[in-house]
């Protein structure tokens, strides 16, 4: 099982990329040994979904040191920086997972609207025994399908997908209504108003200076908080959610590029290949035929 895992694919002077080497993944009793090699900062290509079902471990994630323990369930999404770190216990581990190429064809960001931000913000969730128990024999059943010898169709793989989505969906909003008490720092407040606006915006506006007149700040302020809060700059985040509509865009669509192109407001579109290649590394085309 371990070499099939995930796909790791590194250089010197980056980090290193994982992905999952097939569309659909699914495993359980994940031991400390697995996670070993992974004791170094890795970007998660893939779309990937945890439960701890004994035990603890730390891990980093975007830049969040989180402490994991039974019962808490865990929301890797694309792009999402991860390293693991020594576990004070021993612990176990159930996995689902889909690769960068299936979660391109699904609109993920649509999917995620209503708590995208709340997810990146949090990806560690504390669940209920009750709750834990229903994700633990959903993600067996899961690794049974996945192991066995029969066919997941695609589409199947999508409902799952999907499935997964929603019912997080409901438990973000449920911790965020029982956490509505707590107190946000200013930076955090900040940071949450900025992915309100960027969701709603993202399409017609990817100027920093727009975003800061709509928080009334100075684009000095609003970087500078941002970067201190997530590690990453106002355009890297606004660029991760055009990236993202525009990869589903390419992948579960039939539009032609410049059309595309047109629906996210690029001014043509070779200013909007430019801008594809920058953060995806090969153009909207090549990326649609890989």
């Amino acid at each position: 099982m371990e070499n099939r895992l995930l796909d790791l694919n590194a250089s010197s002077d980056r980090l290193p990329d994982i992905d999952l080497p097939v569309d659909f993944f699914a495993w359980v009793d994940i031991t400390p040994e697995v996670l070993g090699w992974y004791n170094i900062p890795c970007k998660i290509k893939a779309g990937i979904f945890v439960l701890c079902t004994d035990g603890e471990l730390t891990a980093t994630i975007n830049l969040k040191e989180c402490r994991i323990r039974k019962n808490h369930f865990i929301v890797v999404a694309p792009g999402s920086v991860i390293q693991f770190h020594d576990s004070g216990t021993d612990f176990r581990l159930s996995f689902v997972g889909f690769s960068s190429r299936f979660v391109g064809k699904v609109n993920l960001l649509k999917s995620t609207m209503d708590f995208f931000p709340v997810m990146i913000e949090n990806p560690v969730l504390p669940l209920t025994t009750e709750a834990a128990g229903i994700y633990k024999d959903l993600f067996s059943l899961l690794h049974r399908m996945f192991t066995g010898d029969m066919l997941i169709h695609p589409e199947i793989q999508r409902c799952i997908l999907e499935s997964l989505l929603y019912g997080i969906s409901g438990m973000y909003k449920k911790a965020e209504s029982e956490d509505g008490n707590r107190r946000l720092s200013r930076g955090e407040e900040i940071c949450k108003e900025l992915l309100r606006l960027v969701m709603k915006h993202y399409a017609r506006e990817r100027r920093v200076s727009f975003y800061a007149d709509e928080m009334r700040l100075s684009a000095q302020h609003l970087c500078t908080t941002v970067k201190q809060q997530t590690g990453k700059t106002v355009a890297d985040l606004i660029a991760e959610v055009v990236i993202m509509d525009a990869k589903a865009l390419l992948k579960s669509t039939n539009m032609p590029v410049k059309e595309i192109s047109i629906s996210l407001n690029f001014p043509n579109v070779s200013f909007f290949g430019k801008y594809f290649k920058r953060y995806v590394g090969m153009s909207p085309q090549q990326y649609r035929n890989s």
